[in-house]
Formats: structure tokens, C-alpha cells, sequence
């Protein structure tokens, strides 16, 4: 059995506080919702996030598509 390299996991409750937790972790934080592809490439040492924040909870607020003013969003 494979596993994947030492790294922190942090649970986002909003869409603010995903973008905070982004830009405190940097570019070696990585969003999860789900890691279907992420976590065995983690698990093969493909993948080395130091970061991984799941946005899971977020659900409600981010799975959309509807016209705002003229715009797709």
C-alpha cells in the first residue's frame, strides 16, 4: 500500500474563507471536492500538495450556472 507524503488539510466553510486559506497556504495548496484524481496521484507520489483544502462543504454555493445581470456565472 502506497501513501501519500505529510500534508495539512483545512475544511473551507465559505467561498472567503477557500480564498483566504489559498492565498495563507500558497501555491502549493490544492483544492479538493471530491479527489478523484488527486489523492492517487498522492498516494503514487506524483502529486506533493503541502495543502489541501476541501471545499466539499461548499456545495450549495458553487453548484450553480444562472444568468446575473446579463452575464453567465
Amino acid at each position: 500500500m502506497q501513501v501519500p507524503a505529510r500534508f495539512e488539510y483545512e475544511v473551507a466553510t465559505s467561498v472567503e474563507e477557500a480564498i483566504e486559506l489559498l492565498e495563507r497556504h500558497g501555491p502549493e495548496a490544492r483544492l479538493l471536492a471530491g479527489g478523484h484524481s488527486l489523492i492517487p496521484m498522492m498516494k503514487l507520489r506524483l502529486a506533493f500538495p503541502e495543502t489541501l483544502i476541501d471545499i466539499h462543504e461548499l456545495d450549495g454555493e458553487l453548484r450553480y450556472i444562472r444568468e446575473e445581470e446579463g452575464r453567465w456565472r
